[in-house]
């Protein structure tokens, strides 16, 4: 066998050595035990700061990411799979609001957007951070379109590069139809409902009038709270924003003209410009992560992991996100740029 084989063999053994010890322990102990072994094992299920920049410990700044789509795995802490986090990033939200040292935010979002809901919880912490009248700088990189964009509109200051696309400010909800495929094949609904549209969006019968309306009705609500947070945002009249809120896209120096950012730069200058003006020039710079061990990320790691039940299996992952983006048959609406 292999080294790896090895390694995997020993903790085996390990683990069946201290489930015998386990088992001889009292319902106390044995949580104690297992979540000492746990430690061990995987790391810590809580926040660890990292020093990005060295400064001054009382007044630090919080480098913040969104990378990717903003929709909710169901997953947080160690576990949670690569890329954007909604749990995590929530608690990391919460933690500022805790933290009396933090003294500033830069949050550096790189996302086509994503769940209506998860879009206004973030919104919603930010806010709770502002009002501590703590300065949140924004930095948007490749991408902060739709949700991304909403999420970003409160902030003091905007940074975007000359080719962030940015905007697509507006509501998306989409299904598929399969109606006239059944009627072809000579496949039949056979729904039994409480009321006409109590199946609204369904991908088995046809649209009707009353469904569009309904459904236009939803996504038009959705889209008038996105108008609303720009304006309040950049400080814009509601009539300025739905001028540019039809959906498209923009690039930075169109966003600059249209007044969706202040400035154009990168990650770099926004940090600066934070720093600046705000008289946080000796500021220390952290960002937040969880305490790992290199076990957790190996493939007997995650398996592991998954048997103890402190990770999703790839299918419960599957269908959370699924219930948090909708299905054919139930869409829901989305601040997404380009669909679901």
């Amino acid at each position: 066998m292999n080294k790896r084989r090895w390694i995997a063999v020993i903790i085996a053994a390990g683990l069946f050595i201290f489930s015998i010890v386990v088992s001889a322990m009292t319902p106390r102990e044995e949580t104690d035990a297992l979540a000492g072994i746990n430690a061990l094992l995987y790391g810590t299920n809580e926040l660890a700061e990292f020093v990005e920049q060295e400064g001054n410990t009382n007044a630090r700044i919080a480098h913040l990411y969104v990378d990717g789509a903003i929709t909710n795995s169901g997953e947080s802490g160690l576990f949670a799979t690569e890329g954007y986090n909604h749990q995590s990033f929530l608690e990391q939200l919460k933690q500022v609001q805790y933290d009396s040292t933090i003294a500033g935010v830069l949050l550096e979002v790189n996302s086509p957007g994503g769940g209506v809901y998860e879009s206004a919880e973030i919104a919603k912490e930010i806010r709770k951070i502002q009002e501590l009248e703590i300065p949140i700088y924004v930095t948007m990189t490749n991408m902060a379109a739709s949700g991304g964009y909403y999420i970003s509109a409160s902030a003091d200051k905007i940074f975007a590069s000359e080719e962030t696309v940015t905007g697509s400010i507006g509501v998306i909800m989409s299904g598929v139809n399969y109606s006239g495929l059944f009627e072809k094949l000579g496949i039949e609904d056979a729904t039994y409902k409480s009321g006409a549209l109590k199946d609204m969006g369904s991908a088995a019968r046809p649209v009707t009038e009353d469904d569009k309306k309904v459904l236009q009705g939803f996504v038009d609500s959705s889209y008038n709270r996105f108008v609303n947070v720009v304006s309040q945002g950049r400080q814009m009249s509601e009539e300025e924003v739905r001028k540019i809120a039809d959906g498209r896209i923009y690039d930075g120096v169109q966003a600059l003209d249209n007044g969706l950012i202040d400035e154009l730069g990168y990650p770099e200058d926004a940090l600066e410009a934070l720093k600046v003006e705000n008289d946080l020039e000796s500021a220390e710079v952290i960002s937040y992560d969880f305490s790992a061990t290199g076990f957790a990320s190996t493939w007997f790691g995650s398996k592991l992991a998954e048997m103890q039940g402190l990770k999703q299996t790839d299918s419960s992952r599957m269908m959370t996100l699924l219930e948090s983006i909708g299905t054919p048959n139930a869409p829901k609406p989305l601040y997404y740029y380009g669909g679901e």
